[in-house]
């Protein structure tokens, strides 16, 4: 039977979602930010606001990754030239699991048994259709909530935490 915590999270409706990218995932963000609006999402942008091509990931990814995990915003949407430097950024942030996604099994298959809350992409290595394609089954995706799940995302939490971690 699953419990009254894990049919609220299955049954939630994501309505606001971040998104963020550098010079190498602006064109992509412009084009996923419209999607969404289309698509009635509330999208919050974190930046970057124009197309520079001098500017920093981190500036506009670690502020949507505190964003995520400070539940201001749903999800997530990182993006970057190759979406590595979005989603090494992004997974420092206590709270956040985000996931550098090219493909759709991993895109509903992070949320359903990891609880993945960021997806990153590389805007020079992903195409406009299959990034949107990718973003609304990360969306559509809702976590399991098996006590299996849970188990392993608390080891991983345990990381986040400040104490001496205990060996296994």
């Amino acid at each position: 039977m699953m419990s009254i915590q894990a049919e609220s999270i299955l049954s939630k409706t994501l309505q606001h979602v971040g998104i963020a990218a550098d010079h190498g995932g602006f064109e992509l963000k412009e084009f996923l930010a419209g999607k969404l609006r289309e698509a009635s999402y509330e999208v919050i942008d974190f930046g970057d606001s124009k197309l520079k091509s001098d500017d920093d990931y981190p500036d506009f990814i670690i502020p949507l990754a505190r964003a995520v995990a400070a539940g201001t915003v749903d999800r997530g949407v990182g993006i970057c030239g190759s979406g590595v430097g979005a989603s090494i950024a992004a997974n420092k942030v206590a709270g956040v699991r985000a996931g550098l996604i090219d493909e759709n099994f991993s895109a509903h298959q992070g949320v359903e048994d990891d609880d993945l809350n960021m997806i990153c992409f590389g805007g020079l290595l992903v195409g406009h259709a299959l990034a949107w394609e990718l973003t609304q089954t990360f969306l559509a995706a809702r976590f399991k909530g098996a006590e299996r799940f849970r188990r392993r995302l608390e080891k991983v939490a345990e990381l986040e935490s400040p104490t001496p971690i205990k060996t296994l």
